[in-house]
């Protein structure tokens, strides 16, 4: 078993709190700032499972500004990170990811300082939010480059299942089509997920039980002929089946939900939600309660992409 100093779970405990301030506008290039100096000072002397989560938040930050920001200024800060990060890692794969982040960045920041000469045709413009702007429309971001090609295909596979007498061949035409454009699709995923990135993705991890802290502290209620009267007299405990009655001592949940504890305490020594509607309580898994955290900041970043698309724009937020 890893052995970690204070020093360490200190920094590790920083290290969470940065992953999760990148996500946040205002507090992006101070967290950048920040993780930086952390890079350039410990390091080095990190231990590997400590260099992965140095590695993770950059990452995180890579996702954040392919998803959210297009400022320059935060691609700047993200492009001095990547270059920092790349010289420090010496694992091939993360690495080569590294080395497309810097690329992306150089990118971006480029045409920024170098922006493309205007030209001399009136058609310059584009719709944006519904007004026609003076300025060249910007490249489609890959992610949107990746959908359309998704779309085109699925829809040309559908029209390419006629029924048996429409048979002949312009359905050929259509089913060759098709195929080109999720050839096409697949070719491209590289330039999606870099490699080494598909290297960090894990599976749902096993639910682990609820805390023993949460669960002792749960507050037990007294049910009363109010009560009683309130929740009916076919009123029962979800677990037992027994109907309740007056003076039964009852374990409330967060959710409201309520039941006797000799019922409760056996289900939540092996589950960490409700029995009814599956609300779930704190563990004592700090990885689990990581994951679950990453997945909440993963569906954000899902709901912002599918903004966009939906909406036609990009994300200028």
């Amino acid at each position: 078993m890893e052995f970690k100093s204070k020093d360490e779970k200190r920094l590790e405990q920083r290290l969470e709190e940065l992953h999760k301030d990148v996500s946040k506008k205002q507090k992006f290039e101070d967290a950048v700032a920040s993780l930086n100096s952390l890079l350039r000072d410990h390091y080095a002397s990190a231990s590997p499972s400590l260099r992965k989560l140095y590695y993770g938040v950059v990452c995180r930050v890579a996702t954040v500004l392919k998803t959210r920001y297009t400022s320059p200024g935060f691609w700047a800060a993200g492009l001095a990170l990547f270059r920092l990060a790349q010289s420090l890692v010496s694992d091939p794969a993360e690495k080569a990811h590294l080395l497309s982040c810097i690329s992306e960045a150089q990118q971006v920041v480029h045409q920024e300082n170098d922006p493309p000469q205007p030209s001399s045709s009136p058609n310059q413009g584009y719709l944006f939010e519904g007004h026609l702007t003076v300025d060249r429309e910007p490249p489609q971001p890959q992610w949107l480059v990746q959908s359309n090609l998704m779309t085109a295909a699925l829809a040309a596979g559908s029209s390419s299942v006629p029924s048996l007498p429409e048979l002949g061949n312009d359905d050929s035409n259509n089913s060759e089509s098709a195929v080109n454009l999720l050839q096409s699709l697949i070719d491209n995923l590289d330039s999606v997920f870099p490699p080494g990135i598909m290297d960090d993705v894990r599976a749902a991890p096993r639910v682990p039980p609820a805390s023993k802290r949460v669960v002792a502290n749960l507050p037990v209620i007294t049910i009363t002929e109010e009560v009683l009267k309130k929740l009916g007299e076919e009123a029962e405990c979800a677990i037992c089946k027994e109907n309740l009655v007056v003076n039964d001592k009852m374990q409330e949940l967060p959710c409201k939900h309520t039941f006797h504890p000799p019922c409760l305490k056996p289900w939540l020594d092996e589950h960490n939600s409700c029995p009814i509607c599956r609300h779930e309580l704190q563990t004592d898994d700090h990885a689990y309660e990581s994951w679950k955290e990453r997945e909440r900041e993963a569906e954000e970043d899902r709901k912002g992409a599918a903004n966009a698309v939906r909406g036609g724009e990009y994300m200028y937020v």
